[in-house]
């Protein structure tokens, strides 16, 4: 049984779990990740960290 009481669970996971920074991702994925809206300015500022820390921008939001 799963945790909604079902006999079936409710969606099909992927078989592989990703943290997100070893596939592609753009300045709009950083600033999701981080809780924010995407504006201009967040979008500004999230290319300014990727573009500084790389991979490391992204992974300091994901697990």
């Amino acid at each position: 049984m799963t945790t909604n009481g079902s006999r079936t669970p409710g969606e099909r996971r992927p078989a592989e779990l990703y943290t997100g920074s070893e596939r592609p991702f753009d300045a709009e994925d950083l600033v999701r990740a981080s809780g924010r809206e995407p504006t201009p300015q967040s979008l500004q500022w999230a290319q300014r960290l990727i573009d500084e820390k790389g991979r490391a921008a992204l992974e300091r939001y994901l697990p």
